[in-house]
């Protein structure tokens, strides 16, 4: 059993940076991934960045070249800096751990708004 706990929400004006944090309690089966997703209101659930239990790195083409997703060297913590906040980047945004082996599971953080606005 897995638990995620995400830090680092929060307001900021446009331009504007914040760092999440997702910390992973368990030992998770090997290969993994562990990614953001963000929710709007009014739209679906869309990733944002994710890495892989070996270090690749997957983003949607919005964030790319303005967040990036890294983890420390266990990947029991995951990051997510991001930089030139925009207002299109306000939303809830969920920690993700995803068995992608044979071995298959999937958890999800509680959650933390990051809302964008001057």
């Amino acid at each position: 059993q897995e638990e995620l706990v995400e830090s680092g929400g929060g307001s900021v004006q446009p331009g504007g940076s914040l760092r999440l944090s997702c910390a992973r309690s368990g030992s998770a089966f090997r290969p993994y991934t562990m990614g953001w997703y963000r929710q709007a209101p009014g739209h679906e659930r869309e990733l944002v960045a994710s890495i892989t239990s070996v270090g690749g790195t997957n983003y949607a083409d919005s964030v790319k070249g303005r967040f990036t997703i890294s983890g420390d060297n266990a990947k029991t913590t995951v990051y997510l800096q991001m930089d030139s906040l925009k207002s299109e980047d306000t939303a809830v945004y969920y920690c993700n751990l995803k068995g992608i082996g044979f071995i298959k599971y999937e958890y999800w953080g509680q959650g933390t708004q990051v809302t964008v606005s001057s």
